[in-house]
């Protein structure tokens, strides 16, 4: 063949292959490919996520519950549809952000494709304010899953179980979970507590916080208080439903020191595991603030006030330093309150986390434990128009201390590039 219709032969062939790609694509049959390397993705049935270019058919789908993927199997039967929601739309033209929960599978390259189904279904996730409250819920299929509490809330008549000396501390509070709920309903967190009233469920707060030379103590509640800043959106969907909560932390004379916006994502239940991503943003205002751990090496940065746990067992894991991925996970586990079936939550810290991986720290007693920040001996200052960004994972589980290799299946299914992140609305 001539060497000019060799050209324009090669030319017609890259066209079609084009246009078929274009023509899968506006029929929803976009592929999409994940790599799960070791397989723990499909294992642990982790979010995964895929930036991709949606038409407007699939996403009026996405929006009204009918967006799916589907695995390509070389197998003639049909692997199961696995709904997605969007994360964010881009600008047009540009890629969105969609999410799903990926499907137990082999390790390795798996390729999915989108399929739109006909009839719409109602969003099984939900994020919403309760007006009686002032508070925010997620549910998941209609179960309670956990509260944000964005109102700030005092002691009331708790007060009078509190003993004076520690009355100091049942300050009116506000930006924390509680209650968190396992999977068969068991609250999990603590507030209010007799013996710390300053505990709170679940909160992000420094005992040190230093600013214009005075110190005060977020975790404490004294002279330093985080106070809600009036927005607070909610999302709902298939898979996931999140709130993000934007706060301002005050000194007691009323001046703003530092900016702060938290995220809270609960996915979908799966089998007998449940999964919540965390982020935090912290950016100082006017001037620079420090922040430590009390005495710079004991407790500090996410505090988890647990209720009373029977059979309690924690258990702290951080890979050596030559490990890849470095892992960095904890367990406290055993029968919630009046629960007469153990459960466990497991923490996971992000390695994008500054000083990564943080100390653990536990009190038994307390039924609490956490990951610290930042590193032992320590001040970490925050500046204006430089946000430091701490993230975290809370695996919930049905049963008694989950197996280390089920851990580290979590944990490294969190590490992947294909979690899906945070692209908050500013």
């Amino acid at each position: 063949m001539p060497p000019g219709n060799l050209l324009r032969a090669i030319m017609k062939l890259f066209i079609s292959c084009i246009l078929l790609s274009l023509a899968s694509l506006h029929a929803g049959g976009a592929e999409i490919s994940i790599n799960d390397t070791d397989g723990s993705l499909g294992a642990t049935r982790a979010p995964v996520m895929a930036h991709l270019r949606l038409t407007r058919s699939q996403e009026r789908a996405a929006l009204g519950g009918r967006l799916t993927v589907r695995e390509i199997t070389p197998k003639k039967t049909n692997s199961p549809q696995v709904p997605v929601q969007i994360l964010d739309m881009g600008e047009r033209g540009k890629t969105d952000r969609i999410c799903w929960q990926m499907p137990p599978g082999a390790p390795g390259m798996r390729r999915f494709k989108l399929e739109i189904v006909s009839q719409e279904k109602d969003a099984i996730m939900a994020a919403e304010w309760d007006a009686a409250s002032g508070q925010f819920d997620i549910t998941d299929e209609e179960q309670a899953a956990l509260r944000y509490n964005y109102a700030t809330i005092g002691p009331g008549d708790l007060l009078t179980n509190i003993a004076p000396a520690n009355r100091i501390y049942a300050v009116t509070r506000s930006d924390y979970i509680h209650p968190l709920f396992g999977l068969d309903s068991e609250i999990l967190t603590k507030d209010w507590s007799v013996d710390h009233p300053h505990h709170r469920g679940i909160y992000w707060a420094w005992p040190e916080v230093d600013w214009r030379g005075q110190r005060g103590d977020l975790h404490a509640l004294q002279h330093v208080f985080a106070k809600p800043a009036g927005r607070c959106l909610t999302t709902g969907g298939q898979v996931f439903a999140q709130i993000e909560a934007d706060n301002v932390w005050k000194w007691e004379t009323g001046e703003a020191l530092v900016q702060e916006k938290a995220v809270i994502r609960l996915y979908h239940a799966t089998g007998d595991d449940r999964l919540v991503d965390l982020e935090f943003c912290f950016t100082a205002l006017q001037e620079p603030v420090l922040l430590a751990r009390r005495g710079t090496d004991k407790y500090g940065g996410l505090n988890i006030r647990l209720a009373k746990v029977a059979d309690q067992e924690i258990i702290f894991h951080t890979d050596q330093t030559n490990a890849t991925p470095r892992l960095a996970w904890a367990e406290l586990s055993g029968k919630f309150g009046d629960a007469t079936k153990p459960s466990g939550i497991v923490v996971i810290q992000s390695s994008a986390n500054p000083d990564y991986p943080g100390d653990w720290v536990k009190f038994p007693d307390l039924n609490w434990f956490q990951p610290t920040f930042p590193a032992s001996g320590t001040r970490y200052e925050l500046k204006p128009g430089q946000p430091l960004v701490l993230r975290f994972r809370l695996w919930l589980h049905r049963g008694a201390k989950a197996d280390e290799a089920r851990c580290a299946a979590q944990a490294r299914a969190y590490l992947s590039p294909v979690t899906p992140d945070f692209f908050p609305k500013r």
